[in-house]
């Protein structure tokens, strides 16, 4: 199984809309965030991340930002117990084939790992355009959102059509599930 992973909003804090986090200095694990990826670690055969970056695209920063960011991340979780097998991201903004909810990101994670099924994987995230992704994907949704942010965003989703298999405060609570 393969579970796909937002960045911002599920493994670390969102930076206010607008904002990026442009240093590892912003960067801020959520709370339970590495115990989480420790235990899904454990379970799951495959753990990818899959993230819009578009202040690449905005001039806010750069690859070579992002690349350290996600290098430190990366160091963290291992020092924490936990794995990442692979990043993926879109450094655009607007319309283009790898940027979520389009299938770019996850059909490029396939190329690379080509026993990855789509009916068999878990998209993780904390946006409409994750469960948008889920759903032309085949994947089961999982949202993460605290009250506040939860009931709008499945109400977008009914709207849209969109199921959602599961809606959990942290990634910690999502790794306790049967789901994961």
């Amino acid at each position: 199984m393969t579970i796909f992973l937002d960045r911002d909003g599920v493994i670390n804090r969102k930076r206010p809309e607008g904002d990026y986090v442009k240093s590892w200095e912003e960067f801020e694990f959520l709370p339970g965030a590495l115990e989480g990826l420790c235990l899904l670690s454990a379970g799951a055969s495959r753990l990818i991340v899959v993230t819009n970056q578009r202040g690449i695209a905005r001039g806010r920063m750069s690859e070579r930002d992002l690349t350290d960011i996600h290098r430190k991340m990366l160091a963290a979780i291992r020092q924490a117990g936990g794995r990442i097998d692979a990043i993926y991201y879109c450094p655009h903004e607007g319309a283009c084939e790898c940027r979520k909810p389009r299938s770019g990101l996850f059909l490029r994670a396939k190329a690379d790992f080509p026993e990855i099924e789509f009916t068999d994987s878990t998209l993780v995230g904390d946006a409409i355009a994750d469960l948008e992704a889920a759903f032309r994907l085949g994947c089961r949704a999982v949202l993460v959102a605290g009250p506040d942010r939860e009931k709008e965003i499945l109400e977008q989703a009914r709207q849209k059509g969109l199921p959602v298999n599961l809606s959990v405060l942290s990634l910690l609570e999502f790794s306790r599930t049967g789901l994961a």
